[in-house]
């Protein structure tokens, strides 16, 4: 069996089995850094660390993150990239792609899309993982931030159809970067998950990753603390110590796997 061909295991009872199927290639989009380490970064580095290998895109380059109004942000964009390549080696990933897009005002537009579409084509993953962009109000309370549903629309929108169609930006096929089909979306943050990844293993390079990102954390102590509060949470229905909770959109089955591709 491919190490992407993982056959989920069956329920216990009434408790739900975590999600064990595996992407030989991935790629996580987001919209800012740090975002993927508040997201699915201890997912991102299980799957690495069995044997998969991912990719990193931010969208911007998060020069709106700070609350000194003084500060060039330039200089913060500069800091926050460095920032996200320190992370980024601690879970693991393969590289990180900068789009250096505007900060606060991301849109679901054309441009954004072409280079979405690039770096699929490029690096060809089997999954992407993005924010759910369908989450305007989070559940628990908190309103989505617009730069994440705007990379997670454009993120879908280039997953499907852009980079599977052969017409779509004929310049891209012209400098080689042929279509590919994305077999599934992870998305992340989400009011409605419907799988969750035994994280117990990746839990502290997650945490580890996040305090990379030095100039957003300023009490490491209490977000630490959150973070396994949440994972905890998330595994309690599952019977682990730890999970990440997502939601899966099958585009493609596999021959080898079940109806709903698992």
């Amino acid at each position: 069996m491919a190490d992407d061909q993982v056959i989920e295991q069956p329920a216990t009872g009434d408790r739900p089995a975590p999600h064990v199927w595996r992407p030989a290639r991935f790629m996580v989009i987001t919209a800012h850094p740090d975002d993927a380490e508040f997201g699915p970064a201890a997912t991102a580095a299980r799957w690495i660390d069995q044997g998969s290998v991912g990719w990193l895109v931010c969208c911007t380059s998060g020069d709106q993150g700070g609350e000194d109004p003084e500060l060039d942000p330039l200089v913060l964009a500069a800091t926050r990239e460095a920032e996200q390549r320190r992370a980024a080696e601690i879970i693991g990933y393969a590289g990180v792609s900068f789009l250096h897009q505007p900060d606060g005002a991301l849109a679901n537009e054309l441009a954004l899309r072409e280079m979405l579409v690039r770096e699929i084509r490029a690096f060809r993953p089997d999954a992407v993982l993005t924010h759910d962009p369908g989450v305007l109000f989070y559940r628990g309370g908190g309103v989505n931030h617009t730069d994440h549903r705007a990379a997670g629309m454009a993120a879908v929108d280039a997953v499907f159809p852009a980079a599977r169609n052969p017409m779509a930006f004929p310049g891209l096929m012209r400098s080689g970067f042929a279509p590919h089909r994305v077999r599934r979306l992870y998305l992340f943050w989400p009011n409605e998950p419907d799988v969750r990844v035994d994280v117990g293993a990746t839990l502290e390079r997650k945490i580890a990753a996040l305090l990379a990102h030095a100039s957003q954390i300023h009490d490491p102590v209490r977000l630490a603390e959150r973070i396994r509060r949440w994972a905890a949470e998330e595994g309690a229905p599952l019977g682990i110590a730890a999970a990440e909770a997502l939601r899966l959109v099958v585009i493609d089955e596999d021959e080898d796997e079940g109806p709903t591709g698992e």
